[in-house]
Parts: structure tokens; C-alpha cells; sequence
């Protein structure tokens, strides 16, 4: 049988994550033996095993770990299905509300583009209602795949596209914000090995999928800390040209000369075929 339940994968899945049938039983709220029953029926059924056990411990097969991925984006996808669904809600039907999607964008970025995006689709007739969702540096690819955000603003080549469908909607170049007072304020232009040189300013580091890459700049956690530091002369930091909306005074951007460009796409995935949200694209797709 080639078919397999939620159910059966939600248990697969604690188990797997927390390889201890214990800790993973707790996890679900239910007793351990039905757990355990339940994870040998599913291998039996597959034909495979999906779980060494010994008194050592458990881990994971290489058919068990092919099913946590699968079984983790079957999982995610059901509940995107159900927010998606929910945020529709009688926007189809006669007389019912309209219809909400959920724009996912990184916090002070694209301030611009937004704006006139939301202006224009605004005046569409039957236009959706739009809630603005801010996230942190590349959270747009998680909040599209679990069915938190409808559709988001994303940047390559910081942000992947893999996965989900796009258009491209504007290029920019890059530019190093430094303290206004800072001697290399002054240049009309500067390198990226100019900006990873400067003894007195380190790089600021964002992180990555929550990771954050090695080097002696602050992490940083949001634009207004950011902002902070660079007014302290505690860091540099490289952004789109588009963020000088958001420099203080104590600020000075220098464009880079040989930085990678900046594209600003909207994003959506691939399988939706929601009306409203192909009405959002088409409006951004003639700004």
C-alpha cells in the first residue's frame, strides 16, 4: 500500500527527531507501547526498516531518513493547506467576506516597492485584504512552506527560490553604511575588500537559517540594532541601495562597486491557485 496517514507520519516523525520512543511518546501525549506498536506496523506495512533499535538507543535507517523529509514536508504542506483555507474563507462564495493574504517581507526592506504594491492592488477591484507579515533575514522560505504567508518579497541572491514560482520585480546595487564620521564615509566609492578591511569596524554578521558565519562583527538580530551600532562606530554593514530609506543621521551609505546586485522578486508557491493571490502578482508584475 503505498498510501500513509498523518497520523502515522506525525508519529514517525516525533520518534524520529527525538530518537527515543519515551521522549517522543510524551511529545504526542500518549502512552509509549501504542507509539511503538504503531512505528512497527507502519514499517511492516512499507516493507522496510525505518529505526535500528538497541540498548544503546534508536537512529535512523537510510529509508528512515528519507521518510522524515518527505514525512516532515507532507506534514507542513497539510498545514499550510489548512491556514491557506481558512484565511480563504467565503471570499469564493455570494455575499461572503473577502478573501486575506498573508505578504511575508524582511523587516526594512523593498519600504518602496511595498508601498506602491500595496497602493496599487489596493485600488483592484475585488482586491483581497492584505496582512504585511515583517520576518527576519531568509524567514520568507518558512513561512511560505508551512502556510503562514500567501506569497512574499525575497531576495536574491540572499534568498532561494527553489521550490516556489517568481517574478522579478526590480535590481538594485549595494552599498556599505558606515558612521557618518568615519574617514572612508568620504570615498565616493568603495570595494567589498574595502569594507571587510577596516580594523576599527568589523563586518556586521545576520544569520542564516538561524546560524550565524564566523568573523568578529556583532550579530545582529534586527535593523534597529543594526542602526545603533553603526551609529556607535561599532560596525559597517552591506545593504540594497533601497535601505538608505532607513538611515539615520549619524549614517552614511557608500556604494560598493563591485557587490553582486540585488533582485527583489514575489514569491508564491508553486501549487497555489488562489484568485486573489494571482491578482496581487499581476499588479506587481506591471510596477
Amino acid at each position: 500500500m503505498d498510501t500513509l496517514e498523518t497520523r502515522e507520519l506525525r508519529y514517525f516523525v516525533a520518534v524520529a527527531e527525538e530518537l527515543h520512543f519515551g521522549r517522543a511518546a510524551k511529545r504526542l501525549g500518549m502512552a509509549q507501547p501504542p507509539l511503538s506498536r504503531a512505528i512497527q506496523q507502519l514499517e511492516r506495512r512499507l516493507g522496510v526498516c525505518l529505526l535500528q533499535r538497541n540498548r544503546r538507543g534508536v537512529r535512523l535507517t537510510g529509508a528512515g531518513e528519507v521518510l522524515l523529509h518527505e514525512g516532515r514536508a507532507a506534514l507542513d504542506a497539510t498545514v499550510a493547506a489548512a491556514r491557506r483555507t481558512r484565511r480563504a474563507g467565503g471570499a469564493d462564495s455570494p455575499g461572503g467576506p473577502r478573501g486575506r493574504l498573508v505578504l511575508a517581507v524582511k523587516a526594512a526592506a523593498s519600504h518602496e516597492l511595498l508601498r506602491k504594491l500595496l497602493d496599487a492592488y489596493s485600488a483592484e477591484p475585488d482586491s483581497a485584504e492584505i496582512e504585511v507579515l515583517p520576518c527576519g533575514l531568509c524567514e520568507q522560505e518558512e513561512l511560505l512552506r508551512d502556510g503562514r504567508a500567501d506569497v512574499a518579497l525575497m531576495h536574491t541572491p540572499w534568498n532561494s527560490l527553489a521550490g516556489f514560482d517568481s517574478e522579478a520585480l526590480t535590481t538594485e546595487g549595494q552599498v556599505a553604511v558606515l558612521p557618518a564620521g568615519h574617514p572612508l564615509a568620504a570615498r565616493e566609492t568603495l570595494s567589498l575588500a574595502d569594507v571587510g578591511d577596516i580594523p576599527d569596524l568589523p563586518l556586521a554578521r545576520w544569520p542564516t537559517h538561524g546560524t550565524y558565519a564566523p568573523g568578529p562583527g556583532p550579530e545582529i538580530h534586527n535593523q534597529t540594532q543594526l542602526a545603533q551600532l553603526i551609529a556607535l562606530a561599532r560596525t559597517v554593514a552591506v545593504v540594497p541601495d533601497s535601505a538608505r530609506s532607513w538611515l539615520w543621521a549619524e549614517h552614511t551609505a557608500v556604494p560598493l562597486t563591485d557587490a553582486p546586485p540585488v533582485v527583489t522578486h514575489i514569491v508564491w508557491p508553486a501549487h497555489s491557485r488562489s484568485l486573489a493571490l494571482a491578482g496581487l502578482i499581476r499588479t506587481a508584475a506591471r510596477l
